[in-house]
């Protein structure tokens, strides 16, 4: 495509996205499937683009008034991913001379905003949990993630997987807590290799790998992962079952569970059982109290530490709908709770980054059910043989310790998880 013609797509996109009457990740699938004629290069630079502008945004919000032309061209000037001589070509003498000018500004040398690029509600909070930590944590949030692979212990050996993708040419390295996962740079294209379509190894974050490892499910047991999405923790859950038992994977929402069933299908699992229910009172839910070894309440949240792979979610969220999505998450795990057995293990987890969230849900909801004792997560993931496993907890008010894990510190997505166990 032509310099300005891809330029102008950029621009274009970066206005619908900018709406954000929708999630980037849908309107960018939307954008491609009405444009079929972009090759990989291109929707990588217009995704890339808009990615971009969303992670800088207050910094290019700055710097756009001195610019001419639509707000948009300039952001996606701003923001453009791809060669800077590709980009100079596509530009007038105007837009060249200003875009200089920018470049030449030292960030370092601007207000706050304009260098953590976080909306204000949300920077009191982490400044407080995080002090100086702060600044590195912006950072990472403004830097894009790798890739995470979870290598599916039922069929497949990490060494293995790395070898054959060394061979693809994508370099792999073990991750560094979770002993089945390996790291990529970059987002190579993995569906068409042939470890992926026989089901050795799924795409998924580190944290997601060790949040499951939380649980511990055994073979032969009743295990819910009670909000179970799209299924990534579902099947790695299934897979240190060995395969046995039953595991019951609820979802409000039955089209997230449709996307775990090519997944499914991959994995060589047989002890998966999808179902959606209508809320987390669901009759499906009550005939199972009582009868359950281990539940998973990866609850539905703000997904703030998710920000490295969705930068939209800064822009599209606020603090009032923070404080009721943690109504929310209370409801959903005490009713989840209901469901085990005596003996039984419970896993509250999400992938926030805010106290209200994690820790304040965690410790409510000790308070009001004394049959549940807390546990600690980092002596279940030092006997689990993961590394370091007390370096990926803190300790909360009532001595036990929750997994906390940070984009900058454990070069994770931000998640969070407290266990208990049934009296």
């Amino acid at each position: 495509m032509h310099p300005k013609a891809l330029l102008d797509a950029c621009s274009e996109l970066v206005r619908l996205t900018l709406k954000f009457d929708h999630p980037t990740d849908a309107i960018v699938s939307r954008f491609f499937r009405d444009n079929r004629g972009l090759g990989p290069r291109e929707r990588a630079t217009l995704s890339g683009t808009v990615y971009n502008v969303l992670r800088k945004k207050l910094l290019f919000d700055h710097y756009a008034p001195s610019g001419s032309g639509p707000k948009e061209r300039r952001l996606a000037i701003l923001g453009f991913y791809g060669p800077g001589d590709f980009l100079r070509s596509a530009l007038t003498e105007q837009e060249k001379n200003w875009l200089d000018q920018c470049e030449k500004i030292n960030v370092a040398d601007l207000m706050e905003r304009h260098r953590h690029n976080l909306p204000e509600w949300l920077v009191q909070p982490l400044k407080e949990q995080l002090g100086a930590e702060f600044w590195p944590l912006a950072e990472s949030l403004n830097q894009s993630a790798g890739l995470g692979l979870r290598v599916n212990a039922l069929n497949a050996k990490r060494a293995d997987v790395q070898k054959e993708l060394a061979v693809a040419g994508i370099k792999a390295v073990p991750t560094l807590y979770s002993p089945m996962g390996l790291r990529i740079a970059g987002k190579p294209t993995l569906n068409k290799l042939d470890a992926f379509v026989r089901g050795a190894f799924e795409v998924q974050d580190e944290g997601s790998q060790l949040l499951a490892m939380l649980l511990d499910a055994k073979r032969g047991e009743m295990v819910v992962d009670f909000c179970a999405g799209a299924g990534g923790k579902t099947l790695a859950i299934g897979a240190a079952m060995r395969n046995t038992g039953r595991l019951y994977a609820f979802d409000t929402s039955a089209h997230r569970l449709d996307a775990l069933k090519p997944r499914l299908a991959r994995s060589g699992l047989s002890n998966v059982h999808p179902a959606a229910i209508a809320h987390e009172r669901d009759e499906r839910i009550k005939r199972l109290a009582g009868k359950i070894d281990r539940v998973l309440v990866d609850a539905p949240c703000s997904g703030l530490g998710t920000l490295r792979r969705n930068p939209d979610l800064k822009w599209r969220q606020t603090l009032a709908q923070v404080e009721q999505m943690a109504v929310t998450q209370a409801a959903i795990l005490q009713s989840a709770a209901r469901l085990l057995k005596p003996g039984g293990r419970l896993v509250y987890a999400t992938c926030s980054l805010l106290v209200q969230e994690n820790e304040a849900v965690a410790q409510a909801f000790t308070l009001a059910n004394p049959a549940f004792t807390p546990l600690d997560a980092a002596q279940i993931l030092s006997d689990l043989k993961v590394d370091a496993a007390t370096t990926l907890c803190i300790g909360g008010e009532s001595g036990q310790r929750y997994l906390r894990l940070w984009p900058h510190r454990h070069q994770t997505d931000g998640f969070f998880a407290a266990v208990w166990q049934r009296a």
